[in-house]
């Protein structure tokens, strides 16, 4: 009975697609680096978010989204998003590598991966997602490093915490950390907050 037991759960876990967890479930996000060719050299290119959309309108980033249950792959929802916002097709890109996952200090996962796009031309970006694009030379952030900032991340109980229930109640000491934002500027753009954070550590490795 107990080795059953021990099978039936070992046969549980392993199943289990996604092994990240927390306080609750992650929403998982796949995004894409992508590097096109300009006058002879690799540029990185970036979205401006339309402004009529509701979450982070006219900010920069890269084009990615939520994963749909019907992706096969966290790979295929970043090809599946570029292709949408940027109005090309599956063949147009040419994945490089995954960078990896980076988990925000919120209830999100995001996949990151370094693609081509083969034509620049082609690109017609989705007016209703994307307000315009535009491209950086790769070798900018290669040279140049990043600002950085800080913002404070502090634990706050909600007013009917139980703190009855914990050691030194509430001269509990909680832990608080300390986040480094990176702020890039060209030509009078301002590229920061996951995306920086995501082109920081591509640059990183490139380097």
């Amino acid at each position: 009975m107990e080795t059953r037991m021990i099978e039936q759960i070992q046969n549980r876990i392993s199943q289990r697609s996604f092994n990240l967890f927390g306080f609750a479930p992650l929403m998982r996000a796949a995004v894409l680096i992508p590097l096109v060719e300009k006058d002879g050299k690799l540029h990185v290119l970036f979205e401006v978010r339309a402004q009529t959309l509701k979450r982070q309108p006219g900010e920069i980033c890269f084009p990615g989204g939520k994963i749909d249950e019907g992706d096969e792959s966290e790979q295929a929802a970043a090809i599946r998003e570029t292709c949408e916002e940027l109005g090309l097709e599956e063949s147009d890109i040419q994945i490089i590598e995954s960078l990896g996952i980076l988990i925000p200090p919120y209830s999100s996962s995001i996949y990151s991966f370094v693609g081509k796009i083969h034509d620049y031309q082609k690109i017609a970006p989705n007016r209703a997602e994307v307000e315009e694009v535009f491209c950086v030379p790769l070798e900018f952030f290669l040279e140049e490093e990043p600002d950085v900032h800080y913002v404070h991340l502090a634990v706050k109980p909600e007013e009917n915490f139980p703190f009855e229930l914990i050691p030194q109640g509430k001269n509990y000491k909680w832990r608080s950390t300390k986040l480094p934002e990176f702020f890039y500027q060209y030509d009078g753009k301002i590229i920061w907050g996951l995306t920086a954070r995501i082109l920081y550590e591509f640059a990183s490795l490139v380097k």
